[in-house]
């Protein structure tokens, strides 16, 4: 049952159609928007987490290459366990820390999807609006200016 059925055999007017028609899509525009920020939003901090991890990752493989390298110079040197073999275990447990961060990093970038319920809310408002046909004007015969707008 539609609004003007409700309002009883008198109805409501034209004016007062289009004024209802246009707040209501324009809330649906609006929730629509509200939606696809939500949704963004939470994607936003997916990215934001998993740039960060990445940065981490970078950090620390880049703290780890002159440990490395200290370390494989003070092992060509020093081939017995001492100071260089405490270099080394430094640089691999940089790396393995920057690998934790990696796998993390890559793991909060898949869980990013595209907003699904935003897109389908969309598509079902066009397909709404695709079916209202316009109701057509009739063309002042006065002012030919006012017809062409």
């Amino acid at each position: 049952m539609s609004a003007a059925d409700e309002a009883g055999p008198e109805g409501r007017s034209l004016g007062q159609l289009f004024a209802s028609a246009t707040a209501e899509m324009s809330a649906l525009v609006h929730e629509e928007i509200a939606l696809a920020k939500a949704e963004l939003r939470q994607d936003v901090k997916r990215a934001g987490i998993g740039g960060g991890a990445i940065s981490a990752a970078g950090v620390l493989a880049l703290f780890a290459l002159p440990v490395l390298s200290f370390a494989a110079a003070y092992g060509i040197h020093n081939l017995g366990l001492g100071l260089a073999w405490s270099f080394l275990i430094v640089g691999v447990a940089y790396l393995v820390l920057a690998g934790l961060f990696g796998v993390y990093a890559i793991a909060k970038f898949k869980k990013i999807k595209k907003p699904e319920r935003s897109i389908a809310s969309a598509k079902e408002t066009a397909a709404v609006v695709k079916g209202v046909k316009p109701h057509p004007r009739p063309v002042a015969s006065g002012n030919t200016a006012d017809a062409k707008v």
